[in-house]
């Protein structure tokens, strides 16, 4: 809902932390209304006047971004208790109408803290490396045209493709803690996305074993927040349930045939 009667000024509160295992804290700033800013450009006018609305004169707030336009995924984080990309998150979205608005900024949760919102979404990346989330090559020689495709299967990997590695399917995901191994539904839907293409099939053996390891596809609880908060609309508990059947059929075959 949009606010018919716009403010002058608004407040961020904003989580602030010094550095990696430091303690966080608050901090308030007052930021200039101007219509259609977004959170980055909230951000932006914090950093230009880095004092609080108490009077004293802070550092500026750190945080990362990259497209500013819903893409890389690294502007996300938790605003107003929901995580999302501040670069497409306008700031008339939030308003509802009450006065005295103010706007909450916190870095995601399950992710370390290097300084203040930016955080180390490294792990996912680990992830990825070890489902190996990649279709494999041995030569940069022309093959020649690779494996058709139907337009069923196109669409259906399609979703899936635009996964951007934002980390907000694991911020809203109880299943996935920083004292865990679980890899999450980002991770379970790319190897989805690989196993049902006809070149990247051929490591899908080798994803599903680990997928089927310690902090693999058995260890999601179904909570099925990550569908709920993912950006770009992706079939994340449809990925994880094929995923899970891969895996059944795996062990069967592995069962009969002998094969590891």
């Amino acid at each position: 809902m949009i606010a018919s009667n716009k403010p002058e000024k608004f407040t961020v509160r904003i989580k602030r932390q010094d550095g990696k295992d430091q303690p966080s804290y608050w901090q308030s700033f007052e930021v200039p209304y101007t219509a259609n800013q977004n959170i980055i450009t909230v951000l932006q006018q914090v950093a230009a006047n880095p004092v609080t609305t108490d009077g004293k004169r802070v550092t500026p707030v750190a945080w990362d971004c990259g497209c500013l336009e819903e893409v890389c995924g690294a502007c996300t984080m938790v605003i107003n208790g929901k995580v999302r990309q501040s670069c497409s998150c306008l700031v008339d979205e939030l308003f509802t109408g009450a006065t005295n608005q103010t706007i909450s900024i916190e870095p995601m949760s399950k992710f370390p803290v290097v300084r203040d919102l930016f955080v180390d979404r490294q792990r996912m990346f680990d992830n990825l490396k070890k489902i190996q989330g990649w279709v494999p090559i041995d030569s940069t020689a022309d093959l020649g045209p690779g494996p058709r495709e139907t337009q069923d299967e196109q669409h259906d990997r399609y979703a899936i493709s635009r996964c951007m590695t934002c980390g907000c399917c694991l911020e809203a995901c109880p299943q996935f803690t920083k004292d865990n191994d679980f890899v999450g539904a980002q991770v379970i839907a790319q190897a989805l996305y690989f196993n049902e293409h006809p070149t990247g099939a051929q490591l899908k053996g080798e994803r599903l074993d680990v997928l089927m390891g310690p902090g693999g596809v058995t260890d999601c609880g179904n909570a099925q927040n990550c569908v709920k908060v993912c950006p770009k609309d992706i079939p994340l508990t449809e990925a994880i349930a094929k995923v899970g059947r891969q895996a059944t059929v795996h062990v069967v075959k592995q069962f009969f045939t002998g094969k590891k």
